[in-house]
Parts: C-alpha cells; sequence; structure tokens
C-alpha cells in the first residue's frame, strides 16, 4: 500500500517535530544546490530553527550580494507601484517623443543607403548629396591617415629588422671564426697525435741488403767441409816399434 497523505500541522511530539526539521531542512538545501547548478540560478536560502539557529545556503555570490539585489529590486518595485497617475502619463508622452525620433532616425538611416527617395524633394535631395559629400570626404581622410600610419608603423619594423639582421650577420661571422680557427687547431693537434704514435718510415727496398739463401747454405757447406778433421792418436801399445817411429817423425 502506498504512504497516505501527510496532514500539514504542527508536530506536537519533540522529538519527531526536531527529526522532522532535520530532514526537511537537508532536503530544501539539497534542492536549493540542484536548482543553481541545473538551471544557473542565484539561490539564497535562509532558514531558522525554533531556537533560533540560523541555517543558509547561496551559490557562488555571497549572500550579501544576493540580499543587496533583492532589496534594489524590491525598491524598485516600490516606487514603480506609488507612482502617481500624472507621472504614468508624462512617462506616456515621454514615450511617445522617443519613438517619433527612433521613426526619423530609421527614415534618414534609410535615405542615406538610397531607400525610400520617392518622397523626397529636389531641395532635400541637394541636401542629402551634401551630407554624403561630406560624409565621403572624412572618410577619405580617415583611411588616408589610417593608411598613411600603416605604412610608418611598417617603415619602422623594416628598420628595425634590418638592424636586427645586421646585428645577426656580425655576430654569424664571428662564429664561423671561431669555428675555423677551432677546426684548424684540432686537425693540427690531430696530426702532431699521427706523427708521434706511428712507427718510423722503413728504408727503400734498393737500400736493404740482399740474402741469398742458397748461397749461403753452400757457403757454410763448404767451410764444414774444410774444417780438418782430428787425427786419432794411435796406441803405441799395439804398434810394431818401426810404425811409431814414422807415427813420430
Amino acid at each position: 500500500m502506498g504512504r497516505g497523505r501527510v496532514q500539514l500541522k504542527r508536530i506536537e511530539n519533540k522529538i519527531n517535530r526536531q527529526v522532522t526539521f532535520s530532514k526537511r531542512r537537508s532536503g530544501l538545501l539539497k534542492k536549493a544546490h540542484e536548482i543553481s547548478v541545473l538551471c544557473d540560478a542565484e539561490v539564497a536560502l535562509i532558514i531558522f530553527s525554533s531556537k533560533g539557529k540560523l541555517y543558509e545556503y547561496s551559490t557562488d555570490s555571497s549572500m550579501e550580494q544576493i540580499l543587496e539585489r533583492y532589496q534594489r529590486y524590491s525598491h524598485a518595485e516600490r516606487v514603480l507601484s506609488e507612482e502617481d497617475p500624472k507621472s504614468q502619463e508624462n512617462w506616456c508622452r515621454e514615450y511617445g517623443k522617443l519613438k517619433t525620433k527612433v521613426d526619423a532616425l530609421q527614415k534618414s538611416q534609410r535615405h542615406l543607403v538610397g531607400e525610400q527617395l520617392d518622397s523626397l524633394t529636389m531641395r532635400e535631395l541637394q541636401q542629402l548629396e551634401q551630407q554624403l559629400d561630406t560624409s565621403l570626404r572624412r572618410i577619405r581622410s580617415r583611411k588616408n591617415q589610417l593608411l598613411f600610419d600603416s605604412i610608418a608603423d611598417l617603415q619602422r619594423k623594416e628598420k628595425a629588422l634590418l638592424e636586427q639582421n645586421s646585428v645577426l650577420g656580425k655576430l654569424m661571422e664571428n662564429e664561423k671564426a671561431k669555428f675555423l680557427t677551432h677546426h684548424a687547431c684540432c686537425e693540427q693537434q690531430n696530426q702532431r697525435q699521427t706523427y708521434s704514435s706511428s712507427p718510423p718510415p722503413l728504408a727503400d727496398e734498393d737500400c736493404l741488403p740482399t740474402l741469398n739463401i742458397g748461397t749461403y747454405q753452400s757457403r757454410v757447406a763448404s767451410e764444414e767441409s774444410e774444417v780438418v778433421q782430428p787425427v786419432p792418436r794411435m796406441n803405441s801399445g799395439n804398434l810394431p816399434p818401426w810404425m811409431l817411429r814414422i807415427a813420430n817423425g
């Protein structure tokens, strides 16, 4: 079964009244925040409890600003409601005058753009032509002035850019000279390191002595053959005397 309709009357039970107040207060603050966010509205909510405790909520703008705005609006409403009928008649007459002026200005504007010229007389057309000539002279004068100012500004910018370009060119030349000098120094150091670490140059092949291995071997063999072999000594005990005389002789 659904909930029955709540009868709106003061709750006699103090505890129930306090609980209901707390719940309804939270719901009311939540609804105020939701409408301010969803509808982009400025909301100011003030609640005083039965004990005089204050509960309030306001949007991004402060509570004081919203209250000041409310006071200004309510004051203006009271002033308008308290005005006498004569002032309202004055407002009506003022409105009629302003409307006539607006119609005349709109008609003059249409004449300036070349519309609805059939109702104008010769004198009115001449005055309109003079007015247009004066306007054209002023427009051309203002346009020429703007062109001259723009040309002068461009010339100043050109001069500044040329000076800046000259300064940058000098800086580039100095940097280029420094780079070339540094590169030459590095080349010289690399050459010195290469010369100090490389082995001594070899002599020419024509200056080197040739070594004939075959001739060297034959020479060694001949020298070995010429070496005198030692004569073995004979044992005198096994030889006859006459051979000993010959050998010793």
